[in-house]
């Protein structure tokens, strides 16, 4: 006799396709946020759900959704709120992922930094799901290129600004799914303007995990940027997130780690779309060793391989370092060193760190600035480098496209190309860091798809 563990997706009233699809896609357990949250979802509740990142989030909304859709009425019947267009495409991936089981869903992403004539076109051929921004999305409803009187499904992960004028324009019967990594102050006010006795579900256990060291360092404010350089160096992480309270902060700090030889790039709010492309596609492929942002640029960041994550000033919301120092904590979920938050703290913000003790449950664990030694030779270098090509989906290139003519015409090994990401007019590729300018001249001087490229090397 065969008994179904509790965590077991085959507990949801789930169609077997679903369950067959899940178990390809290698989900052989709910998290715990899925199990708390996903059987009252899938009865139509309204839900308050908070989890940090890389917790299962996405699956859990994106289940609750795709099991209550009719492939068969081509109208926007759910819509998918995110703060940042990375996130916004994550989700939408993630979704199509889950949809294979169904019959022919459309997943539409409507984001800023795209032409508005594309959305327009995918929305008039009929979509089943909208994922996007709230600004981009309010956009096409003033144009009325997007109807909302059917879409009886509205979720959300985390923005909360421009919320309740998205929601005016759906029907009032709906179901609601507030899908966040913290708890911001009023959004339970907020939520009654617009949710039906929400349910409140927090999943707190994962956010003090063994797999993250933190390390507390006391400093003056005026040795503050310059301490972030000694942690580097100390500590020799390959990749590090360095959070900082304000954009001016992010500025600074990515001068004087530049002046100092680490490769550092900065991520705030006013970056256009195609400068912060390239940042987090430099950071996440391993060109660049220091990624420093604010919380808000950092929302929706999903790097894998993270080994550091600096508190260049600490949070007066103690849910909110909760979260940033989570984003490390999967280095040891995935069995490799443990993840390690290095945090620095003037007298002025010691109130800040007794919230945080108060929310962890334990005392900080407190280190001398004197420990951190200088490392030996120059600054870690990132292992890779970012070529650009002129040219991406719109050209039909592919990612095969551009891995063939670098093992193949080029020469080199497949070991020697990193991740390839495929945009709408440009193509990023990572290459070992050594044979990057070779590299880009042999693709200026060859062909990809037949077609002579554009190719230039991002330096930082």
């Amino acid at each position: 006799m065969t008994t179904t563990s509790p965590d077991d997706f085959a507990t949801l009233s789930l169609a077997p396709q679903m369950l067959a699809n899940l178990a390809q896609l290698g989900y052989a357990r709910m998290t715990p946020i899925q199990a708390a949250s996903l059987p009252s979802a899938l009865l139509g509740k309204d839900l308050i759900a908070q989890a940090k990142t890389g917790s299962g989030k996405t699956a859990a909304f994106a289940l609750a959704l795709l099991a209550n859709l009719n492939p068969r009425r081509f109208a926007v019947q759910a819509m998918v709120l995110c703060p940042t267009r990375e996130l916004a495409d994550q989700v939408t991936t993630e979704i199509r992922r889950l949809a294979r089981a169904e019959e022919n869903i459309k997943v539409v992403t409507l984001c800023g930094g795209v032409a508005l004539r594309g959305q327009t076109a995918s929305l008039e051929h009929g979509a089943h799901v909208v994922v996007g921004t709230p600004g981009r999305i309010m956009d096409h409803l003033e144009r009325e290129n997007l109807a909302l009187d059917e879409a009886d499904r509205m979720l959300d992960m985390g923005f909360f600004d421009d919320i309740v004028t998205v929601a005016r324009q759906c029907p009032k019967e709906r179901q609601t799914l507030l899908f966040s990594a913290t708890y911001p102050e009023g959004i339970a006010k907020l939520a009654q303007q617009f949710m039906k006795d929400p349910q409140q579900i927090a999943v707190q256990a994962q956010h003090t995990g063994s797999a993250i060291r933190q390390r507390w360092y006391q400093i003056k404010d005026g040795e503050r940027l310059h301490t972030v350089s000694r942690l580097l160096d100390h500590f020799r992480p390959a990749s590090t997130l360095a959070f900082c309270n304000t954009k001016q902060q992010c500025r600074d700090l990515v001068d004087v780690l530049q002046a100092q030889g680490f490769s550092a790039l900065a991520l705030f709010g006013e970056l256009e779309q195609r400068e912060r492309d390239q940042v987090l596609v430099q950071f996440a492929n391993r060109s660049c060793s220091v990624l420093v942002a604010t919380d808000v640029a950092a929302r929706g960041l999903d790097i894998a391989q993270l080994e550091a994550v600096i508190n260049v000033d600490v949070t007066p919301d103690a849910e909110v370092h909760v979260h940033r120092i989570g984003r490390t904590g999967r280095v040891g979920q995935q069995g490799g060193a443990e993840g390690l938050a290095l945090n620095l703290a003037s007298m002025d913000e010691m109130g800040f760190v007794g919230k945080i003790e108060q929310l962890q449950g334990r005392e900080s664990e407190w280190h001398e600035l004197a420990e951190l030694t200088p490392g030996k030779g120059a600054p870690l270098a990132p292992p890779m480098a970012t070529l650009q090509i002129v040219g991406g989906r719109k050209e039909k290139i592919r990612a095969g496209d551009v891995l063939g003519a670098l093992t193949g015409d080029c020469g080199y090994a497949k070991e020697q190309v990193g991740k390839i990401n495929v945009n709408e007019y440009s193509t990023y590729v990572a290459v070992e860091r050594g044979i990057a300018a070779e590299a880009t001249r042999k693709l200026n001087d060859g062909r990809i798809k037949g077609k002579s490229v554009k190719v230039r090397l991002l330096d930082l």
